[in-house]
Parts: structure tokens; sequence; C-alpha cells
């Protein structure tokens, strides 16, 4: 088994890295599988959105970022629960640290087998969905069906919204919506990835735009159970209290401590 020359202290913490909450649905589905495991949620408030920034500010900022962590919080495994970084930095990160490293591609494989009218929808960031590591999923799983692709940066900002319990426009879901629907073909969609870990959040708000007959898929089960696999048979034990850690001090983040501890974080610190 790799990395058994080290075993992990039973208190080393699984670290979920997110541009923001997006990585909290990542965080649910580990729940599910691993209970008892440690975690620090890490939210890089000062640097979101990722969406707007080029490839090489994210890849610099996620590395830099990562390797702090790492090192302060010595964790026995690493999850970039976010659509943008891990199509840029994933490997650049792994390069550089000597710990598992799990990433986040978007779910078009899945979405691929369940697909009946072969129009497929991909709702991402406008970073992610530029890459060709996109380009290469759809070659590999999509390639007889009709992938369509839409930036939706808005909806980031609206999961964030929506965590801190503030009102969001319907329209911002209409306008996902539209931006997919109104391309040719796309009356046909019936499938909808949600290549960010933002829109799960969002999904029944989502659902609701979109109307009745489209189902959506994501990767967070997927990657949950990737982690399970990776840290199996390894003793894990918490010590203290699950850590919600930001980049930023901002007065946000107390409007988010309610829905922090609905997912198990009850400390908060800030890097």
């Amino acid at each position: 088994m790799a990395h058994s020359e080290s075993i992990p202290d039973p208190a080393s913490p699984i670290l979920l890295f997110d541009s923001g909450v997006g990585g909290l649905s990542v965080l649910a589905e580990l729940r599910k599988l691993l209970p008892q495991a440690p975690v620090i949620y890490a939210a890089d408030n000062a640097g979101l959105p990722y969406g707007g920034k080029s490839e090489a500010e994210i890849a610099a900022r996620v590395c830099g970022l990562l390797g702090r962590m790492a090192e302060r919080y010595r964790p026995r495994l690493i999850c970039i629960a976010c659509n943008t970084a891990s199509t840029i930095a994933l490997g650049m990160v792994r390069d550089v640290l000597q710990i598992p490293i799990v990433g986040t591609v978007p779910a078009i494989k899945p979405a691929a087998a369940l697909t009946r009218s072969g129009v497929i929808g991909l709702l991402g960031t406008e970073a992610t969905i530029r890459q060709g590591y996109v380009d290469r999923l759809e070659a590999e799983f999509a390639s007889d069906k009709l992938l369509l692709r839409t930036a939706a940066p808005e909806l980031v900002i609206a999961a964030e919204a929506k965590l801190r319990g503030q009102v969001v426009d319907a329209e911002v879901y209409r306008k996902a919506a539209e931006g997919l629907r109104s391309q040719p073909g796309g009356e046909k969609i019936d499938t909808v990835v949600l290549a960010c870990t933002h829109f799960p959040l969002v999904a029944e708000e989502l659902a609701e735009a979109f109307g009745p007959g489209v189902r959506f898929v994501d990767g967070a089960a997927g990657i949950a159970r990737r982690i399970a696999h990776l840290t199996e048979g390894q003793n894990m034990a918490r010590a203290a209290k699950d850590v919600a850690l930001f980049t930023r001090s901002d007065a946000d983040i107390k409007a988010l401590i309610p829905a922090l501890e609905g997912y198990g974080l009850g400390r908060v610190e800030i890097l």
C-alpha cells in the first residue's frame, strides 16, 4: 500500500481545500463514509472567486497555500475539492507534496452513461470550462454525445450567499439554465454536469430553473469513495473539534458559522 512507510497519527486530518464553501458538498459525502475522520475544511476566501483568474495565478496560489497548510497541519491526505483548482494545479501540487492528493474532475463519464437524449449540459466556472482537461474527458467518455458548456460564475456567489442565509434572486438560476438551453440542441438536455463543487449546494434551485426531466450529476460521492479507498485501514480519531480554516479574517465568516456547524465544523481558524 502506498505511503505505508509513514503511518499517520490517528488525529492527522483529511484536508479538504476549496476557493470557498463549495467543497462542503464533498465533505457531506465524506462524512457518510468516514464519520470518524478528523477533517480540516480550508476555504480560500481571500482568493475567491477562482473562475475569473488566470491559470498561472491559480496554480501559484493553490500550490503556495497547500504547501503552508501541509506544513502546519500535517494532513494524511489533501483533497482539492474545487474543479477549477484541480483542473489547473493538481499535477503541480502532486509534484511538490509527498502525500496523497485527490482532485475533482467534472462528472462527464457518469453523465454520458445516464443521458437518454444524448445531450449533456455542463455548468462550470469560466476557468474550468476552457480547460483542455474537459476536452479530453469529452473525447474519452462522451464522443458520441453532444456536450454543451456554459460558464455560470454567478452560481458560486449564489451558493456562498445561500449558506450565509441570504436571499438569492431566482433570476441567477434561470440565467444559468438559459445559458445551456439557448445553444443549438440545448432543448434536448436531460443531464447536467455540475462541474463546480459549489453548484450542488444550489441543486434544488437549478432543478426548478431547468424544469422537469433533467438529472444533475456531480463528483462528490466519487471523490469521497476515492478518499476512503486511499485511507483504508488507517486509524482515525479526533483529538479536537473539526476545523473550518479561512485564508482571511472576514466579517462574513460569522454568518457562515451555523452552516459550518451543520457540516460538523466546530472551530474556525485563520491561516
